[in-house]
Parts: C-alpha cells; structure tokens; sequence
C-alpha cells in the first residue's frame, strides 16, 4: 500500500460531512463572512439534505471556533481569534517539533523520497489555494506519522484542523504565494542530514514563521 494514501483526500461520506464541507468552504472562501447568520432549513435545502446534518456541522464549527451557536437561531460566523491562532501556532511547533525529532533517525532514503513527491504534489496545486492546503497538510501529517508515536499525531492532527479554514482563507485572499517550495525543501534537507537537533530547529523556524503574515492578514479581516 503506498504509504501516504491515508493522508489523501477524504471525500464525504457522511450527509454531515458533506454539510461540514461545504460550510467551510464558503467560509473560507469568504461567501460567508464574519457577523453572517447561517440557517440550517436554508443550507439544507441548497446542498440537498435535511436539518439534522447541518446543524451536526455547525456543532463541529463551533467547537473549531469558526461559527458561534445561538439557541433557536442557527449560528453565526465568528471570525477569527487572534490569540487563540498564535496559541495553536505554538503547540503545532513544539508537538511537530517532537515528531520530527523522533522521527530523524528511523528515516529511509524512500521516507525522503516520499516526502519529495508529496512536495511536487504542493506545487503542482498552482493557484487553488483549497488543494495546496490539503496537501501541506498531507505533508506535514506524513512526515509527523514517521515518528510512529500515534498520540502525538492525533494532537498534531487535532491542531491542524483548527487553522485549516485561516489558512485557506489567507491563501485565498491574501499575497501570500502558494508555493512553500524552498521552506518545505530545507526541511527534507535537515531530515536528510540526520541530525534530529537540526530537523527540530527547521520545522520550528517554519511554522514560528508563518504566524506574523498570517496573524497581519487575519487582524485586518477583522
């Protein structure tokens, strides 16, 4: 089995699923904005299902803090908290930090070659903002999975899900390229050397670094 096939696409297969995708594709595509009422009769009736998945999904948003509900009312479009993105930032660096440490010296020249690929993969996604975070998050996933500690990837994976929709919205609406090309191929090259010190500084400096452009960008949403 090819071993980065349970990091690819995860189509729906749930009506709530569906529902949650679609959500959260307009948000972040900015069809729906902040202070905006979503109404489950509504929603349900544009995608073709009932009530009942939609507002399964509104619970899911909620808890991920991208929607607020309000009883009897259906939710509404939260926007972003800025320091609850820097606090997810954080852990994101100090868990992926770990991961990769771990990881270093169980790699194989195929983990590498992998890595690769799924790096061309990125860049091949060109202007769809949508795919290229999918991607980088199947990158990152993989590459933390080699750690073979699975606790720490479901932290890892939990964490990710949180600033999906930012990023997608940044990617999509700010100036920021999509091609993270030459920060992602540093850190093949840090894991390539073997050194798990050199590895965990590189992934910190990349996700550390990505915080002030996007906090900029959400702040001025706001």
């Amino acid at each position: 089995m090819h071993p980065a096939l349970s990091y690819t696409e995860r189509p729906p297969v749930t009506a709530e699923e569906e529902a949650y995708n679609f959500l959260l594709g307009a948000i972040c595509s900015g069809r729906y904005r902040k202070g905006d009422r979503l109404v489950a009769e509504e929603i349900a009736s544009e995608i073709g299902t009932s009530r009942m998945p939609v507002r399964e999904a509104f619970r899911r948003l909620d808890a991920q803090g991208l929607v607020t509900l309000r009883p009897n009312r259906g939710a509404v479009v939260s926007g972003l908290d800025i320091e609850q993105m820097s606090e997810v930032f954080e852990m994101r660096s100090a868990l992926e930090g770990l991961a990769i440490r771990v990881a270093t010296p169980k790699l194989t020249e195929r983990h590498l070659t992998l890595l690769e690929r799924l790096l061309d993969d990125m860049d091949n996604c060109g202007d769809d903002a949508a795919q290229w975070v999918m991607r980088h998050r199947i990158f990152h996933e993989y590459l933390c999975s080699l750690s073979e500690r699975p606790r720490l990837l479901k932290q890892i994976v939990a964490l990710y899900s949180l600033i999906e929709a930012p990023m997608r919205l940044w990617l999509e609406h700010g100036e920021k390229p999509l091609s993270g090309r030459e920060e992602h191929q540093q850190i093949i090259d840090a894991l390539r050397s073997g050194d798990p010190a050199l590895a965990e500084r590189v992934i910190h400096e990349h996700i550390e670094g990505t915080l002030p452009s996007l906090t900029e960008f959400l702040q001025n949403e706001q």
